[in-house]
């Protein structure tokens, strides 16, 4: 087989391979909404979009979406923010997963103590909260009520079923193990404009510190333009 077209059959197998995926700047969502920020989470495939508001009367709040595949289809995804402590103990959670009628469903969860959860109120008032789930993927939507701060702890998981309406333990990989981080409240980027029901825009990058680790902003932008000039470059030596 010619060299031109070894590259040209690399270049195509990048191009639909998980390293090539979105980041979140380009993740677009059926509610008519925007956020300020965005950040591609270090671990499980996860992302955050989230507006933080420390001028809404009479407490601040922050609005967010979290996107994330489940460890099985069946599975649950969760996000959670823990007032005192990087770690999950502690932490006052949203979970998303399918109830057995097939819909969408998010709920509260204060996990104290290891072992099985039961749904619960938070410590933070939640204003709104719904889920969707689409082509193997959740989206958490939630605005909650804070105290005004710079910096939140903030956690979040992926596990593999549920069991009579109650999410199951996750995995103990590293990746789940290592699924927390700094969220930076104050940090601020491009506004985007609130996606129309048919085109929504491209959410714009948080600059600087994103969440709990660094943003990939616009990497998948240059791999695609990358990889295409590849093709086009075999496509002319075959």
């Amino acid at each position: 087989m010619a060299v031109s077209s070894i590259l040209l059959i690399a270049a195509v197998a990048f191009l639909f391979s998980p390293a090539a995926a979105l980041t979140c700047t380009s993740q677009t969502f059926s509610h008519k909404v925007a956020f300020t920020n965005c950040t591609d989470l270090p671990t499980l495939k996860a992302s955050l979009h989230w507006t933080y508001d420390p001028a809404s009367k009479p407490n601040p709040t922050l609005s967010i979406a979290f996107i994330a595949p489940p460890a099985n289809p069946d599975g649950w995804v969760a996000w959670a923010l823990n007032p005192t402590a990087l770690a999950m103990i502690g932490s006052q959670a949203l979970v998303a997963f399918k109830q057995s009628n097939g819909s969408t469903v998010v709920k509260t969860y204060n996990i104290s103590a290891y072992g099985p959860i039961s749904e619960s109120k938070i410590s933070y008032e939640v204003l709104e909260k719904s889920a969707e789930y689409s082509n193997g993927v959740f989206t958490i939507f939630a605005k909650l009520v804070l105290p005004e701060a710079e910096e939140v702890n903030q956690v979040w998981q992926v596990g593999a079923s549920v069991k009579d309406g109650v999410p199951l333990k996750h995995a103990f990989s590293a990746d789940n193990l290592a699924s927390k981080g700094t969220l930076q409240l104050t940090s601020r980027s491009v506004l985007a404009p609130a996606p129309s029901p048919t085109s929504a825009a491209a959410l714009a990058p948080q600059n600087g510190k994103n969440g709990a680790g660094s943003s990939r902003v616009g990497l998948s932008g240059l791999v695609v333009c990358g990889v295409l000039g590849v093709v086009g470059a075999s496509i002319l030596m075959l």
